[in-house]
C-alpha cells in the first residue's frame, strides 16, 4: 500500500486514547499497541468517524485494567497518510470505517466529550473477541 500524499479524505479525523493531552501535543509512533503489547507500532492511527475513536478509546481503557478514562481527541494529520491496512479491504472491501494511518504525528486540536458508548454488554462482547485475537493469527497487527 502506497502512502497517500493527497488526503482521501477530508476531515475532521478522531482519535481515541486514553492519554490525557491538551491543544497543540503531538501524538506519535513508537509505542505499544493497545490489542498487542508487544508490539512497537510504527504508525499513529486516527479515523474521520468520532465513534469509531470513541469504541478505540474505550477498548483501550477497557484493556488498560487501571480504571483509565477513555478520551476522544479531534486531530490533524502533520504529514502524509493512508487507509489502514489492517482493516482496510482485508478485513472490509473499501474503507468503510474510514480509518487511517501516519508515521507522521497527529496534532492534537481539541476534545470531543460526546460520543456513543458501548454498553456493558457490549464491552463484554469486546473483552472476549480481544482475548480470542491474541491468541489467534488474525489479530496479527500490519505495521
Amino acid at each position: 500500500m502506497s502512502v497517500m500524499t493527497k488526503a482521501p479524505q477530508q476531515g475532521p479525523f478522531f482519535h481515541g486514547t486514553i492519554a490525557d493531552l491538551r491543544v497543540g501535543d503531538l501524538l506519535t509512533a513508537g509505542y505499544r499497541s493497545n490489542y498487542r503489547p508487544e508490539v512497537i507500532m510504527n504508525h499513529v492511527y486516527f479515523t474521520a468517524l468520532v465513534d469509531g475513536a470513541g469504541l478505540a478509546a474505550e477498548i483501550a481503557a477497557e484493556l488498560s485494567g487501571r480504571g483509565a478514562v477513555p478520551r476522544v481527541y479531534v486531530v490533524e494529520p502533520t504529514g502524509p497518510y493512508e487507509d489502514d491496512p489492517n482493516v482496510t479491504d482485508k478485513k472490509f472491501p473499501g474503507n468503510p470505517t474510514r480509518s487511517y494511518r501516519s508515521s507522521a504525528p497527529l496534532r492534537v486540536v481539541g476534545e470531543i466529550t460526546q460520543w456513543t458508548r458501548l454498553t456493558q454488554e457490549a464491552l463484554q462482547m469486546w473483552r472476549e473477541r480481544l482475548a480470542a485475537l491474541r491468541t489467534n493469527k488474525r489479530g496479527e497487527i500490519i505495521n
